[in-house]
């Protein structure tokens, strides 16, 4: 298993320049943080463990404390804590500069929307290979990307530890991000801001590869799918069209739905339901079927089906490739 597909190193393992301040950052606070704490548990170990004074003991130190200023080790204090947070706020505004953007021109502009509960990406939007997936971005290695983030209907949040801080997704709003990758992998990202009851569930992947890999997969998906051929994937076909048409879209067919994932490429992906599951025959059958037991309350409602039809439609979707 790689580094960056282990849980622990979504946060602490940095891939690319625009995350690389950031986690930096993160270090520096986390120190200060447990530097202040370690202080305040000293002091407190030495009032505990500090011999009890005798009343005359009591009036001397007060009469030292009065003759010598023992203000002076509150002043002292106040000033050094002051000096601190005044540093890490300067700190902090110099890392958010130097995440604004990248150092030069972004080489691909990707459109990313948030939906309940999973995310919609767009390559392409306003040339003649536009096409839509989900859950599942591409990018060259060593190249800026520029993620322009909408939301569909509440606030989400699109994080990418590995590649780059936090950004909120806003209804009636697009905010701008950039990430980058230094080297191949897969990098697991997350929503971040709590939006219903499915928010743990809301991931999505960014695949980094080379730019011959990159291209290769990018001319893939932009291709329409390839008309079913074998009798039972043409039944499974019109089982689509009647059950499952009025939300998804399978581009190269008359499914035209835009209130859940494209599907033209499904089998191209890692994982289904916004990384709930790998993507497996059998686990997107049980995703058909029984999604509101996989992500209960997600907006995709259970779809009963007849054994025949079943293997029709599964027969079907094992053609989009």
């Amino acid at each position: 298993m790689s580094l960056q597909s282990t849980p622990l190193a979504y946060i602490l393992y940095s891939a690319g320049p625009a995350s690389r301040p950031v986690l930096i950052l993160g270090w520096a606070l986390t120190a200060l943080c447990v530097g202040v704490c370690l202080a305040i548990a000293a002091l407190l170990l030495i009032a505990v463990f500090r011999r009890r004074a005798s009343t005359v003991e009591i009036a001397a130190e007060r009469e030292a404390i009065t003759e010598h200023g023992g203000g002076r080790a509150v002043l002292i204090g106040t000033l050094t804590s002051t000096a601190l947070l005044l540093a890490a706020l300067v700190y902090m505004l110099w890392v958010l500069a130097a995440v604004a953007s990248p150092s030069r021109q972004p080489a691909l502009t990707i459109t990313v929307t948030a939906y309940d509960w999973w995310w919609k990406v767009e390559y392409d939007e306003n040339g003649p290979q536009h096409f839509k997936t989900a859950n599942e971005i591409h990018i060259p290695v060593g190249e800026p990307v520029q993620v322009n983030l909408k939301s569909a209907d509440v606030i989400h949040a699109f994080w990418v530890p590995a590649l780059a801080g936090k950004t909120q997704t806003i209804p009636g709003q697009v905010n701008r991000q950039w990430i980058q990758a230094d080297r191949p992998g897969v990098y697991r990202g997350q929503c971040t801001q709590y939006c219903g009851a499915q928010h743990a569930h809301m991931a999505f992947e960014v695949i980094a590869e080379s730019q011959q890999d990159y291209q290769k997969w990018f001319d893939a998906q932009a291709r329409v799918a390839a008309a079913p051929t074998s009798a039972d994937a043409v039944l499974g076909q019109r089982v689509f069209m009647d059950r499952c048409a009025g939300c998804h879209t399978v581009r190269g067919s008359d499914a035209a739905g835009v209130q859940a994932p494209v599907l033209t490429h499904l089998l191209s992906r890692r994982l289904i339901a916004a990384g709930a599951l790998p993507n497996t025959p059998r686990n997107v059958m049980d995703w058909i079927t029984h999604p509101q037991e996989i992500k209960p309350q997600a907006l995709m409602p259970d779809i009963a089906l007849s054994p025949a039809d079943g293997r029709d439609l599964a027969a079907y979707l094992a053609t989009l490739n």
